[in-house]
């Protein structure tokens, strides 16, 4: 297992606090279970991007176990977000990046998890206020054992995934900042 980074709360994996929530250009939000194997990739990459955007008051990384309504404020406050996940639909190993649009009914949402559309459409719905990018970042699931560490399909797809995010991170960072009501 890797070292944890700062806790957002008890039992959460990682937080890193902006002293401005108005100036966070992207918000990393990533969610797993490093006790699942493959699901804690989300985890991992948080930690990754904990380290790799340390000094950067721009970029804020939020981890915990599941997506929560809670959250709907950190979402509410950022400008672009990408959302990290391990994916059970997709083939082992597989990368992927995708855009995120709100859930269509922010009725029917859950009360203890959410997934990233849901996130988004009780974020606009509570808040009034959503990211302007809104990406997903996957990696697909080999294994959910209860064990700590990665299928070896996962762990020989890690490096792709801390490229994927290092680019997307860079891309939303340099994009121009939109002022928000």
């Amino acid at each position: 297992m890797f070292p944890g980074p700062q806790r957002r709360r008890p039992g959460a994996p990682c937080s890193v606090e902006s002293s401005n929530a108005n100036q966070i250009r992207c918000l990393i939000l990533a969610c797993g279970n490093t006790l699942r194997e493959d699901d804690g990739v989300g985890p991992f990459l948080a930690h990754w991007a904990e380290e790799r955007w340390r000094d950067d008051a721009r970029v804020r990384v939020l981890c915990d176990h599941q997506w929560t309504p809670e959250m709907a404020e950190d979402v509410a406050q950022a400008e672009t977000i990408v959302f990290i996940d391990c994916a059970t639909d997709s083939a082992p190993g597989l990368v992927r990046c995708m855009a995120v649009k709100p859930a269509p009914d922010s009725t029917k949402l859950g009360m203890h998890h959410l997934d990233a559309s849901q996130l988004l459409a009780l974020s606009k719905h509570v808040y009034g206020a959503m990211p302007r990018t809104s990406l997903l970042l996957t990696i697909g699931a080999g294994s959910l054992e209860l064990r700590e560490g990665f299928s070896a399909v996962v762990q020989a797809a890690l490096p792709e995934a801390r490229q994927g995010l290092e680019d997307t991170v860079q891309r939303l960072l340099s994009s121009k900042t939109v002022q928000r009501a």
